[in-house]
């Protein structure tokens, strides 16, 4: 195949509040990059982009906001214990938890949890 998935764009409310969130989940972004119309992390070679709904607009000379589940990001933690360690800390930090930490039956720990954009951001073992 001579193409490559080199980025996932999330488009956003409010971009402090994306970046917050996806800080929480453990991305290193600056604070300064708070206010920008968009924003790129590289996490082993995919990039991760956050676009606000009004630079959205401009570009696809629309938008409607979506209703709906269509595509889901899956976060590897390093194991069952990082997982459940990860998901309190999302849920202490004022997100919304999804479904909390279970033992799935195709046997990975799975838990999901909600952006502040209502993405649901699974995270699994």
């Amino acid at each position: 195949m001579s193409i490559k998935l080199d980025m996932v764009g999330i488009v956003v409310k409010d971009m402090k509040k994306a970046l917050d969130f996806y800080r929480v989940l453990g991305f290193s972004i600056p604070e300064n990059m708070n206010g920008e119309q968009h924003v790129e992390v590289n996490q082993d070679g995919v990039r991760l982009a956050f676009d606000t709904q009004d630079m959205i607009h401009e570009i696809y000379g629309g938008w409607e906001e979506p209703a709906g589940h269509r595509i889901e990001l899956a976060f590897l933690c390093k194991n069952k214990d990082s997982l459940n360690d990860l998901y309190k800390k999302i849920v202490d930090h004022g997100y919304e938890g999804h479904r909390e930490p279970w033992d799935a039956f195709w046997g990975q720990r799975y838990a999901i949890v909600k952006d502040p954009d209502g993405n649901l951001i699974s995270l699994f073992a």
